[in-house]
């Protein structure tokens, strides 16, 4: 019975689909899955920048923002150097609002929000005793989750899947249990599947983003040996998590960065005026 509500759950998400496209060129990496929207980009970059902004606030307040000047400019630098090769995955990307702030605090970790903007934490740089190569490797896996508008296309299927199970509870008259159930496995069968490619797809594009922009793309192989390292072993198994495993991440990065080396040495070699 439960696989039954299960297919009729995922037809109902499948029903509730609108705007199907692909955000991005496909690049070297050949990125190319079609994408699903129901929310637009205006609404995303919206709340985006409202959800930055607070968290700014917040920083300023603490007074933990942007607090190490030179690690701060480290940072605007390579974004500097790196967003006038977005153009390379969506033409409109050069002309946006790009941000980079600092947040002191031991948190291991960096993200993005709809519009360009970007937060690091000390804690992500420091801990980890990232070079400019490896910085950079991490902004281009965050700018990538805004080229191929990650957010946007988790918030449509977050959309899609409470009003499938809506449709679900009035067509089947289930009970709330059984829905819990349904939406469990919903959340384990599609939509961490899901995450896991935009965490590939953001590893890719965010590697060939370095590239063009002269740091090399192989740092980011060093980075999650790193972080596999930190982990001591303590990471839920890949069929239940977020994120690709240490393994398999490393794996993939190690295969894209090889075919990215030339495109790397060309522009090291531009950057460096030979």
């Amino acid at each position: 019975m439960i696989f039954r509500l299960i297919s009729v759950a995922f037809v109902s998400l499948m029903l509730t689909s609108c705007a199907i496209t692909n955000t991005t060129q496909s690049g070297l990496v050949g990125v190319e899955r079609k994408q699903t929207f129901l929310v637009s980009q205006k609404q995303m970059i919206e709340g985006g920048q409202q959800a930055y902004s607070q968290v700014l606030e917040q920083a300023k307040t603490d007074g933990t923002l942007n607090t190490d000047a030179q690690l701060h400019a480290r940072l605007q630098t390579i974004l500097t150097n790196m967003i006038p090769h977005t153009a390379h995955f969506r033409k409109d990307a050069v002309n946006w609002a790009w941000e980079v702030n600092l947040i002191e605090e031991d948190t291991i970790n960096a993200w993005i929000m709809p519009g360009g903007k970007i937060m690091f934490y000390t804690g992500l740089i420091n801990q980890l005793n990232l070079n400019d190569d490896e910085i950079a490797a991490i902004m281009g896996h965050e700018m990538a989750h805004d080229l191929r508008e990650h957010a946007r296309e988790r918030t449509s299927q977050a959309m899609a899947t409470q009003l499938g199970l809506g449709a679900l509870g009035q067509l089947t008259g289930a009970q709330a249990s059984t829905l819990d159930i349904a939406g469990s496995l919903l959340n384990v069968g599609i939509l961490l599947p899901y995450s896991r490619v935009h965490e590939v797809e953001a590893d890719r594009i965010g590697i060939e983003l370095a590239a063009m922009a002269g740091y090399n793309p192989s740092a980011a192989v060093d980075i999650w040996h790193r972080m596999a390292a930190l982990s001591k072993g303590n990471q839920p198994p890949q069929f239940l998590s977020t994120h690709p495993s240490y393994d398999s991440r490393i794996k993939d990065l190690t295969t894209y960065s090889l075919r990215l080396m030339p495109v790397y040495e060309q522009a090291r070699l531009a950057r460096e005026g030979k």
